[in-house]
């Protein structure tokens, strides 16, 4: 049920209201009153109308304050459930068989106030408690009324009461999936952020090895560019984990610049970024990031060309091939792809060589 009785507040605008749904009907009660104002002795009177007062209290703090109508059904139910069902029987002694009228609100209080499948007993046994009390006690046509009255709020709480769970439990699994897309979307931007600052990291602190001998001067701004990459991964991967990552289209390509000369790969960039549609700009900057960190990680290639037009990007190089199966990267990438209407493909170049394609 909702978290009222947990957490002591609701969570949704509609639960701090709900009392709405239940109070009303103590307007029902005014069946009890009458029968007591009617009773011969001031005694029954008075008996009459404190059990009714005390019952229409007992039922809205159960229902409001006590949150039993409304948190999870269990103990503190039935405890109040216990309550009303008692006023009941001692309220019998003054007002007789218009007690009889307290009936409908112990099933509405019931279905809810229970756990499954007490409250469907519970339900049996109010229904059948008061149809023998009517036969053995005093059988009239006036209680029909009552009786039809009985069985259709039976049924309308019973339906409420699984709607209600079906609600929360689509509720739930809607939250599920939120969580779940959440935790893709930072293992997704996580592994692009690191993969690609990791590989450019790597390919520096190998040509940075080797100048540190030949070149001093060179290796130095080598391990200087080095620490900026890797404060730069850090700040990326805090944005991404908060939500605020957003690659930059231009950003990319002139990290892709930087990335392939570092690795010694011939690059071909565009010039004009404002050929692309703005609203694609984002992923396609992913696509790029995605794939000039393959070709400087695993292709081998010598030379590498990304092209933009009005409606996608192609990225090509001249090395090994597409790998047999995607791996992390290229799956988040078709993912990124896919949620912004577009297609990936990567397909083998003749002679050798991989061609990613994005289109939209």
């Amino acid at each position: 049920m909702s978290p009222l009785g947990r957490a002591g507040a609701a969570t949704e605008p509609w639960e701090r209201t709900g009392w709405l749904m239940w109070v009303p009907w103590l307007v029902f009660l005014a069946f009890p009153v009458i029968a007591a104002l009617d009773e011969p002795t001031t005694a029954r009177t008075v008996g009459g109308l404190v059990g009714t007062a005390v019952f229409a209290v007992v039922y809205v703090l159960g229902a409001t304050v006590g949150g039993a109508m409304w948190g999870d059904p269990g103990r503190r139910g039935a405890v109040y459930l216990a309550v009303l069902t008692a006023v009941t029987l001692a309220s019998s002694a003054a007002i007789g068989l218009e007690v009889l009228s307290f009936t409908p609100f112990l099933v509405a209080f019931g279905t809810f106030a229970l756990p499954r499948p007490a409250c469907w007993w519970w339900t049996g046994v109010v229904l059948a408690a008061t149809l023998a009390t009517q036969v053995l006690v005093g059988p009239s046509i006036g209680y029909l009324f009552l009786d039809f009255t009985l069985v259709a709020v039976a049924a309308g709480v019973a339906a409420g009461r699984l709607a209600s769970e079906r609600g929360e439990a689509w509720s739930a699994a809607q939250h599920e999936l939120t969580v779940s897309g959440e935790r893709e979307r930072v293992a997704r931007d996580v592994h692009d952020v690191l993969g690609h600052s990791l590989t450019v990291v790597s390919v520096k602190a190998q040509l940075a090895e080797r100048l540190v001998d030949a070149d001093p001067e060179r290796a130095k701004a080598e391990l200087v560019e080095i620490q900026a990459l890797t404060r730069q991964a850090l700040a990326e991967v805090r944005a991404t984990v908060g939500g605020l990552r957003a690659a930059r289209l231009d950003d990319e390509v002139a990290a892709a610049g930087r990335a392939l000369a570092a690795a010694g790969v011939g690059a071909r960039l565009p010039g004009d970024l404002d050929v692309l549609d703005p609203r694609r700009r984002t992923v396609a900057a992913w696509a790029v990031r995605e794939a000039v960190t393959n070709v400087v990680r695993h292709s081998g290639a010598t030379t590498c060309t990304v092209d933009l037009g009005p409606d996608g990007l192609v990225v090509t190089d001249d090395g090994c091939g597409p790998p047999r199966v995607d791996g992390n990267g290229l799956r988040g990438l078709r993912e990124r792809v896919a949620a912004s209407g577009g297609a990936l493909s990567v397909d083998g170049v003749p002679g050798g060589g991989t061609r990613l394609e994005v289109r939209w």
